[in-house]
């Protein structure tokens, strides 16, 4: 049965998470669910959720095992997803959302089905874009094979989108927790002094400006991986995602599991967990896959739900929680209980 849509959130470390609903596994913090989370979130109550972070299948034009819907088709596809987002998060909630870019069939030109969507999910939906970050990943792969290695007429895509939408234009943040090292330069500025000054494009620089009582630099809107730091310029996002050995998947592999093949490295989701949430808050994904999302989430003491429909995949997540010991008697079927 749907649960009632105006009841509060009453969530407890261990607990069950969806009302009505059985988790494959439990944590000390979270809970993964295998089903159809269109179904799922329609149970979860209405603003309960803090955030909704997650990498839906892209709109490829070859379509993988995990299922992906046709560009033409994808907006349409999403939207139901995307309105009982919008239905379960707090006034001061955020949906994070990671989607690729991809090529046109048969031709060397972009699809614009992302922009598409994120359009519709403003426009539509009632979402408020409250900022456009970018995701470089060096270890991308050069597709399509064809335009960029074979005829060589483009150059190698390595940038992912990550749309940050908001229920309201104030949702919760702070770029407090955040904060990168400053530079060798504004360690430099502090020491020497800063004059007050007004650049050629009319941006004023006060005194003010050499001061780092903050405690670090506001990082930029584009994230990648500390290890291609660098390799590339200040305000570059950098997360690197060439993981062929990491814990995961060594561990898929001496047990026989099957890898989820589109994974999204942990520092994704922590750089925007620790941006948006405190302790102790819901954040959800929809479509877990592997189920970084929750892993990082417990990392970080923060309650949470993963939602996915392919067995295998999330079957396989359980080993990300094993370093941990953190999930019941090493990751059995939880029994049944009330998160909500």
């Amino acid at each position: 049965m749907p649960a009632d849509h105006d009841q509060r959130l009453t969530i407890e470390p261990g607990g069950d998470g969806i009302p009505g609903g059985l988790p494959l596994y439990r944590t000390e913090y979270g809970c993964a669910f295998l089903g159809d989370s269109l179904e799922l979130l329609a149970r979860i109550p209405t603003g309960s959720v803090n955030v909704v972070f997650t990498s839906p299948p892209y709109a490829l034009h070859f379509k993988k095992e995990y299922g992906n819907a046709r560009k033409d088709e994808y907006v349409s596809w999403f939207l139901p997803f995307a309105e009982q987002i919008f239905r379960v998060l707090r006034d001061d909630g955020s949906f994070v959302l990671n989607i690729g870019g991809s090529y046109k069939e048969g031709t060397p030109t972009r699809s614009l089905y992302h922009f598409h969507l994120l359009i519709a999910l403003v426009e539509e939906v009632g979402f408020h874009l409250a900022q456009e970050c970018f995701w470089y990943n060096p270890a991308k792969m050069p597709m399509p094979a064809e335009w960029v290695t074979v005829r060589r007429i483009r150059i190698r895509d390595s940038v992912e989108y990550v749309w940050w939408l908001s229920k309201t234009p104030w949702p919760k943040a702070t770029n407090l927790s955040v904060l990168k090292q400053y530079s060798p330069d504004m360690i430099r500025l502090n020491r020497n002094g800063v004059k007050s000054t007004v650049r050629p494009s009319g941006h004023v620089i006060r005194a003010s400006f050499d001061k780092i009582a903050a405690g670090g630099s506001i990082p930029p809107n584009v994230t990648a991986s500390e290890f291609f730091k660098e390799q590339l310029a200040e305000s570059m996002l950098k997360f690197g995602n060439n993981s062929s050995n990491d814990a995961y998947t060594k561990r898929c592999k001496e047990l026989g599991l099957k890898v989820h093949p589109a994974r999204f490295p942990t520092a994704l989701p922590e750089f925007f967990l620790k941006l948006l949430t405190n302790e102790g808050d819901i954040v959800i994904d929809p479509f877990a896959g592997s189920n970084t999302t929750g892993v990082v989430a417990e990392g970080l003491q923060r309650r949470w739900i993963a939602i996915e429909r392919v067995p295998e995949y999330l079957e396989a997540s359980r080993v990300r929680f094993e370093q941990s010991g953190s999930s019941e008697d090493s990751l059995r079927v939880a029994a049944q209980s009330s998160l909500f």
